[in-house]
C-alpha cells in the first residue's frame, strides 16, 4: 500500500483569511512537496462590491461579490501553490454584532454537524496529517471563525483524523514591537490592537513557530490578490519590504497532538517525519 503524502489542511472562515493567518505555511510546505488543501467555509458575501461599496450600501450586489471574490481566492490559491481549493458554500455571516448574523442561511446559524460531516467528508479524502485553524474565540471573536473551531472539532471527532491540530496564534510580547515598527514606518496602528491591551496569544501558549521569510514575498502577493478588499486588508498599507519585515513568521498553538513530538516545535509536521 503506497503510503499517504504529508498532508497540511487549512480551515478558514472567507476568501482572504489563507492570505493572513496562514499563507506563510501554505506556501513554504508546498515548496516542501506536502499536499497543501485550503477549506473555505464561506463565499465572502459581505465583503466589499466593486468601487469599496460596504455591504449596507443599496447598490451593494452579492451576486457580483461573489464571483469576484472566488476569483481572487483561486489566484491567491495559485500564489501560495495550494494544491486543492475545497468550498463549503456557506453565506457569509458578518461581523460580530451585524444583522446578517441572523439570516437562516448565515454559516454562523448552520448546525455544527451539518457543516462538520462535510468537513469529516474531506478529511477522509485527503487524510491530513495536521490541521490548523482559529481558536474558540475566533482569534477575534468573527462569528465565522468561531463556527469553522467549532466545526473543525465536531469533524475530528467524527472521523477521527488529523494526527495534530493547531490553532492560529499572535504571540502578545509581539504586539509591543509591532506598534513600535508601524509607528516608525508612520502607519497606524489597527484599532482593535490599540484598544484591547489583551490582544493577541499569551506567549507561554505558543508551542511552535514557524520561519516564512523566504515566503514573505508570495503571502504579501496573496494578500493583493484580494484587491477588492483592500480598504479591509490593512497590511497592505504595510508594503512587501515591511511586511515581510515583522511577518516572516507564523505562530500556532498544538491542541490535539498524537505523536508525541516535544513541543517548543519548528515544524508542524515534527512527528511525522
Amino acid at each position: 500500500m503506497a503510503e499517504r503524502p504529508l498532508t497540511l489542511m487549512a480551515v478558514h472562515a472567507h476568501p482572504d483569511d489563507e492570505a493572513i493567518g496562514t499563507g506563510g505555511i501554505l506556501a513554504r510546505y508546498a515548496d516542501e512537496g506536502v499536499r497543501t488543501i485550503l477549506v473555505t467555509c464561506t463565499n465572502g458575501e459581505l465583503g466589499d462590491a466593486p468601487g469599496g461599496l460596504k455591504p449596507d450600501h443599496p447598490d451593494h450586489d452579492e451576486s457580483v461579490v461573489v464571483p469576484l471574490r472566488l476569483q481572487e481566492l483561486q489566484a491567491s490559491c495559485d500564489v501560495l501553490g495550494v494544491s486543492k481549493l475545497e468550498l463549503l458554500g456557506y453565506h457569509d455571516s458578518g461581523m460580530d454584532g451585524w444583522p446578517q448574523n441572523t439570516l437562516p442561511n448565515a454559516f454562523w446559524n448552520t448546525p455544527v454537524a451539518d457543516a462538520a460531516h462535510q468537513l469529516a467528508d474531506l478529511m477522509r479524502l485527503y487524510e491530513p496529517q495536521v490541521v490548523v485553524t482559529y481558536d474558540e474565540n475566533g482569534f477575534y471573536g468573527h462569528p465565522d471563525h468561531i463556527q469553522a473551531n467549532r466545526i473543525t472539532h465536531a469533524a475530528i471527532e467524527e472521523c477521527g483524523i488529523p494526527q495534530k491540530l493547531y490553532y492560529t496564534a499572535v504571540a502578545r510580547s509581539l504586539m509591543t514591537t509591532f506598534g513600535e515598527v508601524l509607528a516608525e514606518a508612520g502607519i497606524e496602528t489597527p484599532s482593535e490592537v490599540r484598544e484591547d491591551p489583551e490582544f493577541g496569544t499569551p506567549d507561554e501558549l505558543i508551542t511552535t513557530v514557524i520561519d516564512c521569510s523566504e515566503v514573505s514575498g508570495r503571502k504579501y502577493a496573496s494578500l493583493a490578490a484580494h484587491a477588492s478588499q483592500s480598504d479591509n486588508i490593512f497590511f497592505l498599507q504595510m508594503g512587501e519590504e515591511l511586511f515581510g519585515r515583522v511577518m516572516g513568521s507564523e505562530s500556532f498553538v498544538r491542541v490535539i497532538d498524537r505523536t508525541g513530538s516535544p513541543t517548543p516545535e519548528d515544524d508542524l509536521f515534527a512527528g511525522l517525519r
